[in-house]
């Protein structure tokens, strides 16, 4: 189940996200031995820090677009936290 850890970069976000939700079903059961719930704890890792990574590089890309007073529109950067 478990892929390389190195294979992040070409994983669509989507993706990325229903393996994390998968590893998580995985550990959270509890059937799994413990080499195996190591290998997808790191895995599981990875994969987070992937989705976080994107997350961040769109929220980056997206602008606000502001209207002024004298009805001239601007972009911003959103502040969406």
């Amino acid at each position: 189940m478990a892929k390389k850890l190195t294979d992040l970069k070409d994983i669509p976000f989507e993706k990325a996200l229903a393996e994390l939700e998968e590893i998580v079903q995985k550990l959270e059961s509890g059937n799994a031995p413990l080499e195996e719930s190591i290998t997808l704890y790191e895995r599981g890792a990875q994969l987070k820090a992937h989705c976080e990574a994107t997350l961040k590089s769109a929220q980056s890309k997206i602008e606000k677009i502001v209207a002024h007073e004298d009805g001239s529109l601007t972009t911003k950067p959103a502040e969406l936290d």
